[in-house]
């Protein structure tokens, strides 16, 4: 099979406020230093890295007393130029949603409020003409039914069982139309028994690898950006001829966050629609 890289439209915040001042994930520890300095310098490093690889980074303006709105990939659903709004599950995090929601309306996108608890990228990811939808710590599996109202695509749900891996996106990333990787045992026995369906030909993490954030990837269809410690993962997909790019985020894992976190896709409407 042939790899083919195809550009992305990105929209990424910059960490210009980030701090871990509470502790929504197990990740987080508000008693441990924060380096602001060093988590906005491998903030640039991987926004550089996308526009060296031919990508579009849309920036929108960071708010003060919202640290982890760097995490830009919860701030919407994007499909074929549609947005699903978000909805999140902790108040700490709550005023992001419509600062998230007017930076789309302001630049023409149609808006679809949430009904339902989700965190946009986080735990809804685009796989070929599916989505999958997480669920278990933070989106609600009411809103997957929306989903498919709103997109008009099927969805397939995937229960997360591991608090560690809380969002979809940190235990689970698309390679491209075909293929994903993805980590066993964070997923329900029937969830990972739907995934083997699904995608026989997966790349299976391990558990060092994820712990070190390393399926929170964000792959263009050829190039994989990820976190430079997930070695062995690393490794697999070089065999499976995939070109690797590690980059340092260990800053902003302190709040439990990654490459793909720091990452919403844009993905607009198909030419052919």
């Amino acid at each position: 099979m042939t790899l083919d890289a195809t550009r992305r439209h990105y929209l990424m915040c910059r960490p210009t406020y980030f701090a871990v001042e509470y502790a929504i994930n197990p990740w987080m520890d508000p008693s441990a230093p924060v380096d602001p300095a060093l988590a906005m310098a491998q903030w640039e490093t991987l926004r550089r890295t996308f526009l060296d690889l031919g990508h579009t980074v849309e920036e929108i303006e960071p708010v003060p007393g919202l640290p982890d709105m760097v995490f830009a990939a919860n701030g919407a659903t994007v499909v074929d130029g549609e947005v699903l709004a978000v909805q999140f599950r902790d108040p700490q995090r709550a005023d992001e949603a419509p600062a998230y929601r007017s930076w789309f309306e302001r630049a023409g996108y149609p808006v679809h409020e949430a009904k339902y608890v989700n965190e946009g990228e986080g735990d809804i990811l685009l796989v070929g003409g599916m989505l999958l939808a997480g669920t278990g710590f933070r989106t609600a599996h009411a809103a997957h039914a929306q989903l498919q109202e709103v997109f008009g695509r099927p969805v397939v749900t995937l229960q997360l069982v591991d608090p560690r891996f809380y969002h979809l996106d940190t235990a689970l990333c698309v390679l491209d139309d075909r293929t994903v990787a993805y980590l066993p045992e964070a997923f329900s026995p029937g969830s990972q028994a739907v995934l083997r369906r699904l995608f026989p030909d997966a790349v299976l993490a391990d558990i060092a690898d994820a712990e070190v954030f390393g399926l929170n990837a964000v792959s263009d269809g050829l190039n994989v950006v990820l976190p430079a410690q997930a070695t062995g993962l690393a490794t697999k997909l070089r065999e499976r001829g995939y070109n690797t790019i590690g980059v340092d985020l260990s800053e902003l894992l302190k709040a439990g966050g990654g490459p793909k976190c720091c990452t919403l896709v844009l993905r607009e409407r198909e030419a052919s629609k």
